[in-house]
């Protein structure tokens, strides 16, 4: 299955930056949490400062199961807090990444 979605990062060129750069020396902890929560494949995409993920998963994923095992990892948390300094959700969304609906496809 793909899931789109998408984020708002600060208006800020040098949080951005720092933004990049810590996803280029992703932890191996999170890494690990990605795979073993069913996402087979991850990427994230920027202009300016919106963020748009593609994730594709095996049938063993579901947010759910991902928020509960993000939950029990502290090493997922602390990346989760740390990523905070850096990212904007959008107004009344109630998680930082917003699911976005597909309405076309060819």
């Amino acid at each position: 299955m793909r899931y789109c979605l998408t984020l708002d990062l600060i208006d800020d060129p040098a949080l951005i930056l720092e933004y990049e750069e810590r996803h280029k020396n992703v932890w191996p902890e999170i890494l690990a949490s990605i795979k073993d929560s069913g996402i087979t494949s991850m990427e994230i995409y920027r202009y300016g400062t919106r963020l748009f993920m593609i994730m594709e998963t095996d049938s063993s994923f579901s947010f759910e199961r991902k928020a509960v095992m993000d939950d029990a990892n502290p090493k997922v948390q602390q990346w989760e807090n740390l990523m905070l300094q850096y990212q904007q959700p959008f107004k009344g969304a109630v998680q930082k990444w917003v699911l976005m609906d597909k309405i076309f496809q060819s």
